[in-house]
């Protein structure tokens, strides 16, 4: 079954990596959810740049009204920091693809383990994968709403996106991963 599950699992992997290239690379999603440009980009990086910030997330308010609270109807910002440059995106694709392959093989591991009922059936074997993009979408995606977080229909964009690569990778794993003693009865 080991050998089923790393197959399993570096299908998925591969089938993660196609779709975020095709999704991704050529379509654009994330970069349009991720990386909408500001009016006023040079002046607000360069104020940044100039205050030094260590890496983190940080949140800009309005000021506090006269009784120290902030105003109900003005906006939140936030602003992430990640500490690095350009020159990091070779190593963070590194780090990409490792967990481009290995989540699919955790995913594929823990269905081995489930019961011969799921595993007879392409489809609950596909909708295991689906639950997985529940998960991530929900405690994931959805978590990231809110004040200083994405917009709620981003949010919900990013989580259906979710559902649905993990269908995807669903589909291939789940061809591959079968009860012990299927391909004998063959």
């Amino acid at each position: 079954m080991l050998k089923k599950v790393i197959v399993a699992g570096l299908l998925g992997g591969a089938v993660l990596i196609v779709w975020t290239f095709l999704v991704n690379g050529i379509l654009g999603f994330q970069a349009r959810i991720d990386m909408k440009q500001l009016p006023a980009e040079r002046h607000i990086y360069e104020t940044l740049k100039d205050s030094n910030l260590e890496p983190g997330r940080y949140t800009c308010n309005p000021a506090p009204s006269a009784e120290g609270r902030f105003p109900d109807s003005e906006p939140v910002f936030s602003i992430l920091y990640g500490g690095m440059g350009h020159e990091a995106a070779g190593g963070l694709m590194l780090s990409g693809l490792v967990i481009f392959v290995l989540a699919p093989m955790i995913g594929a591991w823990l269905l081995s383990m489930a019961s011969t009922r799921i595993l007879s059936s392409y489809w609950r074997k596909v909708l295991f994968f689906t639950a997985i993009g529940l998960l991530c979408a929900v405690f994931g995606d959805l978590a990231k709403f809110g004040i200083g977080g994405y917009p709620l229909g981003d949010a919900v964009t990013l989580a259906f996106h979710s559902i649905v690569v993990w269908t995807v990778v669903g589909l291939v794993v789940a061809w591959r991963i079968r009860p012990e003693g299927a391909a004998e009865a063959r």
